[in-house]
This record gives structure tokens, sequence and C-alpha cells, in this order.
């Protein structure tokens, strides 16, 4: 019997016990392989009682039944908590004694913005600081455009006084006031103008008034290009971001109008049922512009189709007078005649958010700041007024915790929406 234990056993050794009798074996090795639940004490002890306790989860569906269920009600908590605190006001800017007319935003400050009046007066703002950086009686009536030049040092305005007029921006390290108040060039026009629109990258700015639109050079004194495409009068002219050399305009006649600056003539046109008000680029889809109209609508085109809108943006109940998309080209704000502000998502075909005051008028007006956080509007009681983007989003820092909370209920909203 031993024996046979000998030839099975024959890399053991030790003292094994038979019966009575104690029996001495030689084992050389034994190898077995142990699978164990190995976690680091420093991973699942806390620092400080503060610190939450790590606790494992096995996130297999099959064990969590009831899980849909319950991100679908924290989803619905979430949705309404937005609304419970939501503040979208943030303040009002005073300084006009007429209504706000234009706007523009400076594409290398998140601070700058300059606004136009009917007045004729222009100022230049610090939101940060919420005042008047620059005032000045610009043009003889109505400012009808402005535009920050692609490099940020200057400025041109438009009037119905016939007259382009470039600004220096210049407020020193601190923001300080501004004490010049002469423009650095002023170019005359045979018409008074509508609007202007500056091509990114290179000194050029096309202008609009009466039936053509024109296209000048800082360095010139008479425009370098004309285009006229029968329309009594155009209204509005805003140049393509991206494909800098396109630039789109709007008229009386119900046209809206697409030019290429390495073209002599106009290259499309298309006749809308109604008056368009405004015409924006979209900053990040090159074919894209969305357009304002007086049917209480916004139109979206493609500009290489434009037998059919690729989206109608419905909610405003009256005429629609200003447009203005975000940097990140996934919004934009429109400004209307029945005295509110809309945001809308372009792949949207109703507004996300509306924004009114009890004193407000209408709206003639509105931007996007350069951070997308922040939304103004100009509108008849001579305000401008400041808005958050996202109305229940908290200002200043934000915890890693509180961030990704955030992003968790965004993440469910969007799930079941």
């Amino acid at each position: 019997h031993t024996q046979a234990i000998r030839q099975q056993l024959n890399s053991f050794s030790g003292s094994f016990l038979f019966g009575n009798t104690v029996t001495s074996l030689n084992i050389l090795a034994l190898t077995m392989k142990v699978k164990m639940i190995s976690r680091s004490e420093v991973e699942h002890t806390r620092e400080r009682k503060s610190d939450l306790i790590h606790k494992q989860r096995n996130l297999d569906p099959s064990l969590h039944p009831f899980e849909r269920a319950r991100e679908y009600t924290r989803a619905l908590n979430a949705t309404k908590l937005d609304k419970v605190f939501a503040k979208p006001f943030l303040a009002s800017l005073d300084g006009h004694r007429d209504g706000v007319y234009c706007f523009a935003t400076n594409p290398k400050s998140l601070d700058t913005l300059v606004s136009g009046a009917c007045d004729g007066e222009l100022r230049i703002w610090s939101l940060s600081q919420r005042r008047s950086l620059f005032d000045v009686r610009a043009h003889a009536g109505f400012v009808r455009g402005v535009t920050i030049a692609a490099d940020g040092e200057s400025m041109f305005s438009v009037g119905a006084d016939k007259m382009v007029k470039m600004w220096k921006l210049d407020f020193g390290e601190r923001n300080e006031r501004i004490s010049h108040s002469e423009p650095l060039t002023t170019w005359l026009g045979e018409r008074a103008f509508n609007g202007i629109s500056h091509q990114r990258g290179t000194t050029t700015f096309a202008t609009c008034g009466g039936p053509r639109v024109d296209v000048w050079s800082q360095e010139r004194s008479e425009p370098i290009n004309t285009f006229e495409w029968g329309s009594a009068t155009v209204d509005s002219v805003a140049f393509n971001n991206v494909e800098t050399h396109v630039l789109a305009s709007v008229g009386s006649d119900r046209n809206i109008a697409l030019y290429d600056l390495r073209g002599a003539t106009p290259i499309r046109k298309l006749v809308m049922r109604m008056r368009p008000n405004c015409v924006a680029w979209n900053p990040m889809e090159a074919f894209n512009f969305t357009v304002a109209n007086e049917d209480h609508n916004c139109y979206t085109f493609d500009m290489r189709r434009l037998t059919h809108a690729l989206r109608v943006h419905t909610d405003h109940v009256s005429s629609v007078m200003s447009v203005a998309y975000s940097p990140t080209g996934e919004e934009f704000v429109t400004g209307s005649y029945d005295r509110t502000v809309r945001i809308f998502r372009t792949q949207s075909n109703r507004s996300r958010e509306v924004y009114y005051t009890r004193r407000m008028q209408r709206c003639f007006s509105v931007a996007f700041s350069a951070d997308a956080k922040f939304v103004v509007s100009g509108s008849d009681d001579t305000n401008i007024r400041v808005w958050k983007a996202e109305a229940s989003k908290k200002l200043g820092v934000v915890l890693p915790r509180e961030r990704a909370q955030e992003q968790y209920q965004d993440k469910l909203k969007k799930k079941f929406k």
C-alpha cells in the first residue's frame, strides 16, 4: 500500500499517518493556482472623512432591471430643476439715448462689444466691467451697421449720412476709457448705407446701400468692385467666414443674392414669398446660412441647393429682425418685433429658450459672445441686455464633481428627449 502511494506521489515529501503507522514520503514540489480578489488598501481607504467611499459596481445590465426607470426619473428631475433655477438675465448696459440698432463683437477679445444707435451714437463696451469705454457721435442719423476687422485692432461703421468710418480699438492694458474721438479714415459713398461686413483675414470689407453691394479696400478711396442685380434696396450683407470670397445679401424686393469676389457678376439669386431682413453664415458649415424673415420664421439654406430650405425655424409671432450665429455653429440667436429673443439649435425647428422682460421693446439686434456663453440684445428702449446662453448654468468656478454631475444630467436629458 505504501509503495502505491509512493508511485503516485513521487514528488511529495513529508509525514503521513496511515492507521497506526507513520510513514515518511519524499515530496519534491507542489504547485497550485488559486484565483483571489486582490485590492489595494490605499485605493479603498479614505484619507479624510469628507472623501467619498469607493464602491465596487457590476455594470452588467441583467443585474439592474430597473436602471432605465431610475435614469428616466433622474432626467425628469434634472429638467424640472433647470426650469426652477433658470435665471438668464445678467445685466443691462445703460448709456444710449435712442434705440440700439446694430452690434459687433471682437474676434480677438471676449470682453469687447460695439453698438450703434439710431441717433448716430457709437459706443464700445466692456462686458466684464459692464461700462462704456468709448462713445462718439459717429454719424448724422442712424448707425446702420458696425463691424470689427479680423485683427481686432480697428472697427468700421456706416450710417445714413453716406459715410464709412474706420475707428481704432485701443484700450490700453487695463481697459481704460478711450480718449480719442476722431476716425482714422472716412470713405464717402453715393447713397446711404444699410449694412457692412468685413472679410476675414484681409483688409477688404463690403457695404450695401441702394440697389448694389460695394466692395472696398482700406487702401483705396473708391470701391474696388460693385455688384448689382435688380434689387430695389439691399438691406443686409454678410461675408462667409469659411469660404471668405463668398458673401450674401438680402433685399427689399424679397431676394437673397450670393456673390463671389473672384467673379465679376453675382452667382445665385433666390426670391422668397416675404421680405428677408437679415442674413448670417454658419461659422462651421461653409455652405449653410440662415435668413430672418418677415413671415415670423427663420430659414436655413444650403447655398448649393436653394430650391428648398434645409430647415424652417418657427416660434416667433412677429417679424424676425436680426439673427446671429454662435461661434460653435451649433446654435443661433434671433431678435424679433414681438419683443423676444429666442435661441435655436441649428438642427431644430423650435426654439430651446425664449428671453424677454416686462420693459423690453422691439428687438433690432442680437449677438453671441466670442465664447458662446452669453447673448446680447439691443432694443427700442435704449437698453443693451446681457443674457446667459444656458439659462440654468452656473457661472464662476465649477468643481470637478459638479462638472461631472452636469455632464451626466445632460446625457440623461439627451437620452430621453
